[in-house]
Order: C-alpha cells, then structure tokens, then sequence
C-alpha cells in the first residue's frame, strides 16, 4: 500500500476551516478514511494587547492554506482539489509536492507512533485533556491517527468520544 503524505492545499483567505469541514464531510461520505488520513489547519498560539491587557489568543499559522496527510492518486485529488474554497495544491502546476520530513518537524505534526497496550473493550482511565480522570471502554481504535473512540457518559447518556492514544492508560 502506498504510503500518505502531507500535502499543502491552497484555499481562499478566511476559507481555512470551512475547507477543512467539507473536505471531513467529504472523507466521511465517500469512505476515504483510510485515503486521506488527516485535514488540519495549524494555529498557534499568540499574546495580544487589547485594551491594555495581555489576551491569548489561537491564531492560524498560515492563512490561506490546509495540511493534509493522504495518499494522492487520482480520487484523493479529485475530492480535495474540488472542494469548494480550495485553489489548488502548492506544487508546479497541478502537480501537488508532499511536504518533506524536514519541513514538517518545525511544525510540530509528525507525531511518533505511539505504542500501546491496550485493544478495543479495554477499560482505560483518560490522563490529560478536558476528560481527565474520566473511564471509559474503548469502542473503535484509529491507529493512522493515533486516536479512540470511548463513550463517557455526558448528561446521563452515552457519548463517543475521540482520545490521543498519548492521552490515554489501560486500568488494571
């Protein structure tokens, strides 16, 4: 199997998360998960002064452009590159150039496997994050992106809930 790459899509200005939201719906729709792996628009963090107070505040990194990890053949590229609000893959003409390890390291994307020692039915307790300390039986695992789903029950019902592998510990 071919291996997926990150690839850099230009997009209106100010289009960034809608991009992001239809190319998702679009993954979802079509079945591509395990084609086009992951779509992210990288913010940082950032102080700024208003009204004489120092706020922080997300900015985006690079406005106007989406990251995508996928493995591009001819429906991958199709999907993206018609997606409404993209303008096209950066590359020489229409030919998309995936980002090399070097550049995707200052990033801070390329994210290591992580190992793990747990499996789906496993009951985990999560260890960081907004659902700290909460239990859960994990019910899918997504090793490409290195994420579970857990249902934690949220206002007396059962919700899933997506989880970093990294944010996660198997209870003994």
């Amino acid at each position: 199997m071919e291996k997926a790459h990150w690839y850099v899509v230009h997009t209106y200005s100010g289009y960034e998360n809608k991009v992001k939201a239809n190319i998702d719906k679009t993954i979802e729709n079509r079945h591509l998960e395990d084609q086009i792996l992951e779509v992210r628009v990288p913010m940082q963090d950032v102080f700024e002064m208003k009204n004489g107070a120092k706020k922080q505040v997300s900015k985006k990194m690079f406005p106007g452009y989406v990251l995508i990890n996928m493995i591009m053949n001819d429906d991958t590229w199709y999907v993206v590159r018609n997606t409404r609000g993209v303008t096209g893959f950066v590359g020489p003409g229409s030919k998309p150039v995936p980002l090399t390890e070097e550049e995707m390291m200052p990033l801070g994307i390329k994210k290591e496997n992580v190992e793990v020692d747990f499996a789906e039915g496993d009951t985990v307790v999560v260890t960081g994050g907004v659902w700290k300390d909460t239990i859960g039986v994990i019910q899918t695992m997504n090793h490409g992106k290195q994420i579970v789903t857990i249902n934690v029950e949220l206002f007396g019902r059962e919700t899933p809930v997506e989880i970093s592998f990294a944010e996660v510990k198997k209870m003994n």
